[in-house]
C-alpha cells in the first residue's frame, strides 16, 4: 500500500479482489453517479471488471438484506453500499438512514467483511448532487475506504 502525492490517496493492488457493490435503485439519478465514482476507483486501483458484482436493490433499507446474502456466501473480499436518502417532510428520512446504515455495519461486524458505506443522508437534491458528481463522489470515497480496509 502507498500513498498518492496528489491526494495522499492510498494506491491498492485490487487485480484479485472480488468486489461487490450494492446500489439503491430510488435516487437512481444520484446512486448512479456514486456508482460511477465508485467504478472510477475500482479501475485506477486495477480492479478486474469480471471481479465485479453489481447488486441492485429498491432503496437504502434493502441494501443490508443485500449486503448481508453476498457477505454469507464469502465470495467476495469487500462490499460497496451506495444509496441516497433525502430528508422530506415526515420523519420516514431518519428511520431509513439509520436503520439502513446500522444494518449495513451489522453486517460488516458479523460477517468481518469490509464494506464502503456510501449511503448518504442529505437535506436536499442538491446536496445530493453535490456528493454524486465528479467531485466529493461519496461513492468513491466508499470504495477507496472498502479498498483500504480490505
Amino acid at each position: 500500500m502507498q500513498r498518492n502525492n496528489q491526494k495522499d490517496q492510498v494506491v491498492i493492488d485490487a487485480k484479485k479482489f472480488k468486489i461487490a457493490i450494492v446500489v439503491a435503485n430510488f435516487n437512481e439519478d444520484i446512486t448512479g453517479g456514486m456508482l460511477k465514482g465508485a467504478l472510477e476507483i475500482l479501475e485506477k486501483n486495477g480492479a478486474c471488471e469480471k471481479n465485479i458484482e453489481l447488486v441492485w436493490v429498491p432503496g437504502a433499507l434493502e441494501i443490508p438484506l443485500a449486503c448481508q446474502r453476498i457477505a454469507k456466501n464469502k465470495k467476495y473480499h469487500g462490499i460497496v453500499a451506495l444509496g441516497c436518502v433525502i430528508k422530506g417532510d415526515t420523519d420516514h428520512y431518519l428511520y431509513v438512514s439509520k436503520e439502513s446504515i446500522r444494518g449495513v455495519m451489522n453486517v460488516m461486524l458479523e460477517f468481518s467483511i469490509p464494506i464502503g458505506v456510501g449511503i448518504i443522508t442529505v437535506n436536499n437534491l442538491k446536496q445530493a448532487q453535490d456528493r454524486s458528481g465528479s467531485k466529493n463522489n461519496k461513492g468513491a470515497e466508499a470504495t477507496q475506504a472498502m479498498l483500504e480496509m480490505v
